[in-house]
């Protein structure tokens, strides 16, 4: 009985992101244009803003999760299990020390001034450059680690028959 009622919120939570997340993709693709910079300027929607801010909370809501998930597990696993326990930790610092040489390999040159708006200079400081570095470095490890768990997962199960 628990397992459906989970699955019903978790299917009903999923559509109601994906149904908001359409409606905010349409807004900003067929909401038409500002034009605060004139026609020859490049094109500016006008539901930028709230794409952004919906980006924002899904950003914020699995990060939430992610910790909140990950504690409690944490907290589970060591008080049954010492060692699943600490593998569980063992995830959370991976996760901090990629964060940490990925902010370390990032760059730090800023942008030609004459490259950028006015409004970007102020982004074109060494700490946003590297942080900016450094969630791209961290897409891209992360989605090759998980290419390698899925072809991994699959030898895996191919040789166990």
């Amino acid at each position: 009985m628990a397992v459906k009622k989970i699955r019903k919120i978790s299917s009903w939570t999923l559509w109601g992101i994906m149904l908001i997340s359409a409606a905010i993709l349409a807004l900003f693709f067929l909401g038409g244009l500002d034009e605060p910079y004139g026609k020859d300027a490049f094109k500016n929607p006008t539901y930028t803003g709230e794409l952004l801010i919906w980006a924002y909370i899904l950003l914020a809501v699995t990060v939430l999760s992610m910790l909140m998930f990950g504690i409690t597990q944490f907290i589970s696993k060591f008080i049954t299990n010492t060692k699943a326990g600490l593998a569980s930790l063992a995830v959370f610092v991976s996760f901090g020390i990629l964060l940490v040489i990925a902010y370390a390999l990032g760059s730090d040159i800023p942008f030609p001034s004459n490259m950028l708006n006015q409004d970007s200079w102020k982004f074109n400081v060494e700490f946003w450059l590297k942080i900016t570095d450094m969630w791209l470095f961290s897409i891209y490890i992360l989605v090759i680690l998980v290419i390698c768990a899925m072809v991994w997962g699959s030898l895996r199960s191919i040789f166990k028959r």
